[in-house]
């Protein structure tokens, strides 16, 4: 099928299987030794579950990953609490890296809308985790460590991730663009992304509604970035039953652990 803007995908036919995929390579400045060495505690923060799992220098998971539920009415305290329950059965890391379901900046919370930006705004997540886990940490969006386990590095490519809300991250060669609140953008009437594709809109539209708004978001996305390639993910992904343009796949949601590793190769730099 075509991915020019505006081809809409025909909902008649099933998409590709998530792709397994090895996470993408760490830059070639990294040598044997120094990626063995690595051991990354990859946290995935999500409105429904807290994911984690170690990692190593790659990306690969060295450990099977934890779930659990994430709290209702979560505060920066009751989030700590949690997730310090979740890792402990883990065995030893020496880094950290956690993605984040909002806007953060310099290992602080900017915005947290599924559980109030007012009682997030500014909390040094980051900080607070390297001192109750001894060890050093690095905090960026949930969808953007996502995408740095599955982007291929060449020219423009989204990720959208479909959970409690809608997550999106942007890359351009490789490199990590400045983070875009997409999720809360209008998309329909006074709606936002997270309102027409989230997990609430899947439960009150229904399956096949649902996923006549995920295409319908996936033409517009097109049409406002014209990406060379889209990567969907998220707990919801597997749930598309359309045929996805040709430059779309769905991939892995353990990528939302796996893509940790890079936040500690050389040279990486969260965007400003």
């Amino acid at each position: 099928m075509s991915a020019r803007a505006g081809a809409r995908p025909s909902p008649r036919r099933s998409p590709r299987s998530p792709a397994r995929r090895a996470p993408r390579s760490p830059p070639t400045s990294v040598g044997r030794r120094s990626a063995a060495a690595l051991r990354v505690l990859g946290i995935d923060i999500g409105g429904s579950f807290l994911k984690a799992a170690v990692i190593d220098g790659h990306g690969r998971m060295l450990t099977d990953r934890l779930k659990l539920k994430t709290p209702d009415a979560c505060t920066p305290k009751v989030m700590v609490r949690a997730l310090l329950r979740l890792v402990k059965p883990l065995p030893p890391y020496n880094h950290i890296a956690i993605g984040f379901p909002g806007v953060v900046r310099n290992g602080r919370v900017i915005t947290a809308p599924h559980w109030g930006t007012r009682v997030w705004a500014n909390f040094e997540l980051a900080s607070v985790l390297a001192q109750r886990l001894h060890a050093p940490a690095r905090l960026i969006n949930d969808a953007e460590m996502q995408g740095l386990a599955v982007i291929r590095g060449k020219g423009l490519e989204l990720v959208l991730t479909l959970g409690t809300g809608a997550g999106t991250a942007l890359f351009r060669d490789g490199q990590l663009m400045p983070h875009l609140e997409l999720a809360q953008h209008p998309i329909h009437k006074s709606g936002t992304y997270n309102d027409y594709v989230g997990n609430l809109a899947l439960k009150k539209l229904g399956r096949k509604r649902w996923n006549r708004h995920v295409a319908h978001t996936i033409e517009i996305l097109h049409s406002l970035l014209n990406y060379d390639h889209l990567f969907i993910g998220g707990g919801n992904a597997s749930r598309i039953t359309f045929r996805l343009p040709d430059n779309a796949s769905v991939v892995s949601n353990d990528a939302g652990i796996e893509g940790g590793a890079m936040l500690w190769q050389p040279g990486f730099a969260p965007p400003p």
